[in-house]
């Protein structure tokens, strides 16, 4: 006979359908991933998915969700002594990480959600730098607020795809990534980077 299925508590239960939704998106994309496939994925019946989520759009969009959570510690501060926070949620859970930051922005029906983290990000990097002293001119600090998210994130799916080597030494490689991007941008002597504390 078939083994039975675990019964789990209503909250449990969802949790672990996000979980599994989260790899199976991850593999295949949204469009070309069925309820079936996550169903598979998470070891139960497709009826029980419509038990908690209305629609396939419906768990995607609570995946997303679930992983902004999940990121919640590092929030939107791209500051040098935050990138620790940012590298070790992203090591936990690399599939999170990598369906909101690279492939939810393929997806038309959720690229809103992936504009407006990317805004938050740049917000509140220009911010920083205006109170760090951080590139004085205007222009050039919009350039750096702009870019500085996209290598950062950029950076780290590279390090998740190579399999997160030297977890350790990561967050000073990506530090120095960011301190070069800005010197880039700022020119010589027009800038100032400042360094973290034990950086």
């Amino acid at each position: 006979t078939a083994p039975r299925r675990k019964l789990l508590p209503r909250a449990e239960r969802g949790a672990s359908i996000i979980d599994a939704a989260k790899h199976a998106f991850v593999r295949g994309g949204f469009a070309a991933t069925s309820l079936d496939a996550v169903a598979a994925e998470a070891g139960i019946s497709t009826v029980l998915i419509y038990r908690h989520f209305e629609s396939k759009a419906d768990l995607y969009q609570e995946v997303l969700k679930d992983v902004r959570r999940r990121l919640r510690p590092s929030g939107m501060d791209l500051g040098p002594e935050r990138i620790d926070e940012i590298v070790a949620a992203a090591r936990a859970d690399p599939d999170g990480f990598r369906l909101v930051f690279r492939h939810a922005a393929r997806e038309p029906e959720f690229r809103a959600f992936v504009d407006e983290r990317q805004g938050l990000m740049v917000e509140h990097a220009e911010r920083q730098f205006a109170e760090r002293g951080v590139i004085p001119d205007p222009a050039l600090r919009a350039w750096a607020a702009n870019l500085v998210p996209t290598v950062l994130v950029e950076a780290i799916l590279t390090w998740i795809d190579a399999g997160c080597p030297d977890p350790d030494n990561a967050p000073d490689a990506l530090r120095g990534v960011i301190r070069g991007a800005i010197r880039a941008i700022a020119g010589p002597g027009r800038h100032h980077v400042p360094r973290p504390a034990g950086g």
